[in-house]
């Protein structure tokens, strides 16, 4: 909840009108996030890094990328749920979060690859061991 009791990125919406600033607005056009071509899976959680730049540099982001950074700060989150807390469609969030990661705002932690999942044959192995004591 923002300062004046409305939820993030509510602002922006009218229930009547739609959208008040179009998702191309909100990025500047820009559809990929940042100009490393970072991908952002919805799983990918979210945290303000600890060693961000001072919050003066705060007052260059927009509206939305501080909405962000709120969400960000009471805890990790991941994409999906930075979406529909911030009430942005997830195109908008990952450009967003790919500005933020540039800047150096926040971290992202990435989902396990399936190819680097333990084995299920070790797991099960694991768990005979353990109910064997």
């Amino acid at each position: 909840m923002s300062d004046d009791g409305t939820a993030p990125g509510s602002q922006w919406y009218d229930a009547e009108a739609g959208p008040l600033v179009r998702p191309y607005a909100v990025t500047g056009g820009r559809t990929e996030p940042g100009p490393s071509g970072v991908r952002f899976d919805l799983i990918a959680l979210v945290a303000v890094d600890d060693d961000a730049p001072d919050s003066s540099g705060e007052g260059l982001l927009g509206p939305e990328h501080r909405a962000l950074l709120t969400l960000c700060r009471s805890e990790t989150q991941s994409v999906a749920e930075l979406s529909a807390d911030a009430d942005l469609p997830v195109g908008v969030v990952r450009v967003l979060l790919g500005d933020l990661l540039e800047a150096g705002f926040v971290r992202v932690s990435r989902p396990v690859p399936p190819a680097q999942l333990p084995d299920e044959r070790i797991l099960r192995e694991v768990i005979d061991g353990l109910r064997a004591l």
